[in-house]
């Protein structure tokens, strides 16, 4: 398979799952893992993979423009944002913290695990049926991004921690996070999306000044090309995704994740 090809899925697949709770870290992983990679280094591999994803997260600063822009006429509409500014700044506390401390053992022992990424998949698949089912009615208390409190927006950061095995979502942890503690369906997704600017740019800064910034051109033409795939194909699925969650349930996505991850094990035990 020729690099630019391996681009172009990459992209899309990071662009399709990103904001889906399906796990795009563990979707990226297994189709590296069973496509016919040659040409890339490990190295490149690992970056571009956090590269790419400065194009979903540029994604979701344009469609939530309305919602975080600061440049607003009105002092109370200015004084909302800087509120909701801080509630993301709390929520992002405890993956700071997490992420520093078991970043490099995460990064050995979990990432590039097909085993791994295919029994959180099936594990947190079972749980967002669970939760969707629970919270059928979705009778939430919590029905607009302003109510939440800075405690509870702590307590929903705090689930994010638990993206950093990969295969779980880190929009799904963020989800089933809010719905828990009385969030309504949108605007946990609302409140997930919006967490995914800080978390997921710090992340990629972290990494490229861990690692540099020492490509080749060609090198550089294939990060240009996936990140701006990831951009468009995760703008789309943001503004589908939107609309899907105000009407229908989780359930699909966690027969998918099911469905999927006993199908990896299958091909791993007996391929």
């Amino acid at each position: 398979m020729s690099p630019i090809i391996v681009v172009i899925i990459l992209g899309i697949v990071e662009g399709l799952t990103e904001f889906l709770p399906v796990s795009s870290t563990g979707h990226m992983i297994l189709v590296e893992q069973f496509i016919n990679n040659n040409y890339f280094s490990k190295e490149f591999m690992d970056l571009f993979l956090v590269i790419v994803q400065l194009g979903a997260i540029l994604a979701v600063v344009i469609y939530f423009w309305p919602m975080v822009t600061p440049f607003v006429k009105d002092k109370e509409q200015f004084k909302s944002r800087l509120k909701l500014y801080v509630k993301m700044g709390v929520a992002l506390i405890p993956t700071v913290v997490i992420g520093l401390k078991f970043e490099d053992f995460i990064s050995d022992y979990f990432m590039d695990n097909v085993i791994v990424v295919a029994t959180t998949l099936i594990f947190y698949g079972v749980i967002f049926i669970l939760v969707d089912t629970y919270f059928k009615g979705d009778n939430q208390s919590i029905s607009n991004i302003d109510e939440i409190s800075y405690t509870k927006a702590l307590i929903v950061g705090s689930f994010q921690c638990l993206a950093m095995i990969p295969g779980t979502s880190r929009s799904g942890a963020t989800i089933i996070g809010g719905l828990l503690f009385g969030l309504s369906r949108a605007v946990a997704a609302e409140f997930s999306f919006l967490l995914a600017i800080p978390t997921m740019f710090g992340a990629t800064l972290l990494k490229l000044y861990k690692n540099g910034l020492n490509f080749t051109t060609e090198e550089w033409i294939f990060l240009s090309v996936g990140t701006l795939i990831s951009f468009v194909v995760a703008y789309v699925v943001i503004k589908w995704f939107m609309g899907y969650i105000r009407k229908k349930s989780f359930v699909p996505f966690g027969i998918y994740r099911i469905f999927l991850g006993i199908i990896v094990l299958l091909f791993v035990f007996m391929g």
